[in-house]
């Protein structure tokens, strides 16, 4: 796939699903912008010297989302990968529980697809969200609720804004992936069979098709990327 001399930025990237969308976007020839929190992920990322990193506070914030964003007025593509996670039943989670829940996975990626619509309204481009499992299977978030309602958001979100942006010629998905094989996956749970997990590398592949020009006609689609778990 082809992404010579295309802008994309892409939340998350440094974590370990983010890496590899990065280097694959890398390899089709794209100029990254990726954000980071703490300077240790920026300092290991693999890929720093080949993408342009900005420090954010957080991406629940308007002001550090509209630096993320300034100066592409040409933005292809915005992949939205950053996120949290907090297990937790609802009987023990707070308020404070929940939105923090709410803010790092619907907010930071309602405020970066506002973003990323505004710097691609006159050109078209693509939005990628990434959700997860429970946010199609709700029943499989039991005890996972803050997290689950977070991600069905995210969901929610990536359908409803398909269908206001296609007709500037952009076109809105998110994956769903089911537990990836990670490193820090297979630590949390040694027992698994890791075979069943799908690879990040697996999970980007999908993520970067529906970001590339060759997605032509796809919109408004939640992809299940669970492998065979």
């Amino acid at each position: 796939m082809d992404f010579a001399n295309r802008d994309v930025v892409v939340t998350g990237g440094t974590g370990a699903l983010g890496t590899a969308v990065v280097g694959a976007l890398i390899e089709g020839g794209v100029h990254c912008r990726v954000p980071y929190v703490h300077d240790g992920e920026a300092k290991r990322f693999p890929y720093r010297d080949k993408v342009e990193m900005v420090a954010v506070k957080s991406l629940a914030d308007d002001a550090d989302v509209a630096r993320l964003y300034a100066d592409l007025p040409k933005l292809w593509a915005s992949i939205h990968i950053a996120g949290g996670f907090a297990a937790g039943a609802v009987g023990a989670t707070d308020k404070a529980a929940l939105m923090a829940m709410l803010d790092s996975n619907l907010v930071s990626c309602f405020l970066c697809c506002r973003a990323a619509v505004k710097a691609m309204a006159a050109n078209g481009g693509r939005i990628v969200n990434v959700v997860s499992r429970q946010a199609l299977e709700w029943r499989s978030g039991a005890g996972l609720s803050a997290y689950t309602v977070s991600k069905a958001g995210v969901a929610a979100l990536t359908t409803t804004l398909a269908e206001e942006v296609a007709k500037d010629g952009i076109l809105v998905n998110a994956v769903a992936p089911s537990i990836m094989d990670t490193p820090a996956n297979r630590a949390a749970m040694p027992k698994a069979d890791f075979a069943a997990w799908p690879k990040v590398e697996e999970v980007a592949a999908t993520i970067v098709f529906l970001a590339s020009p060759d997605n032509r006609v796809t919109r408004g689609g939640v992809v299940p990327v669970y492998g065979k778990s």
